[in-house]
């Protein structure tokens, strides 16, 4: 029996979020939060969208991994000669948005990127299956491909060439977000959602709370 796609709802009844409650400071609040979801055993936790700017100002997402956060910012790698490579090169501004159902909550993190250091990406690239590496090379990622053949064919010739001795290419490597603004969102019933926000003010964080 088919749902109409209007009647799909759910009630969200979990937790609650004050502002009296939350950390003064938004990575130690995300940090609770992260630890928490953790703790959850939710699959994927570190999965966030990331939405970048094109040329012609329309938006693009995708989803992409977390691989590290601290006070500095969020970081994620990637090709940068792919779509989103290309765009965050001509507008840095970018966001991302964790969603984990199982707690009922949602954050969304705003601000500028830019490139992590050399010495960052390569002990990432590093510390990756040797798939992984060689998949940072024989894929041009977002460029249009005949076939997948083409992939294969490329992972088999990189995978000659280098042996067991992967370096990291040029046209890979890390960024990291560093946030002006980071929103935390709590399911509540009769969508009267929590919505606590940040908004780094002169070098402060400004705590508000948001209508659902």
């Amino acid at each position: 029996m088919n749902t109409s796609i209007a009647d799909i709802r759910k009630d969200y009844t979990l937790k609650s979020l004050s502002e009296k409650d939350v950390d003064g400071s938004p990575f130690n609040q995300f940090t609770i939060w992260w630890n928490e979801a953790v703790a959850s055993n939710i699959d994927e936790v570190n999965a966030m969208t990331l939405s970048t700017v094109k040329v012609n100002l329309a938006p693009a997402s995708r989803i992409v991994l977390l691989k590290g956060f601290s006070e500095k910012g969020f970081t994620f790698f990637t090709n940068y000669q792919s779509a989103k490579g290309e765009q965050l090169f001509h507008n840095p501004n970018a966001s991302l948005c964790f969603f984990w159902k199982e707690l009922q909550r949602q954050v969304r993190v705003e601000g500028l990127v830019e490139k992590v250091s050399t010495d960052v990406s390569n002990e990432y690239f590093n510390s990756r299956p040797e798939g992984s590496k060689l998949g940072a090379w024989a894929s041009p990622q977002s460029k249009v491909i005949k076939s997948r053949d083409i992939l294969i064919e490329n992972e088999e010739a990189f995978k000659k060439q280098f042996g067991e001795n992967i370096k990291r290419p040029n046209h890979w490597g890390g960024y990291i977000l560093k946030p002006n603004y980071i929103e935390f969102w709590q399911g509540r019933s009769n969508r009267l959602h929590d919505r606590i926000c940040y908004t780094l003010e002169n070098e402060n964080w400004n705590i508000e709370r948001l209508a659902p």
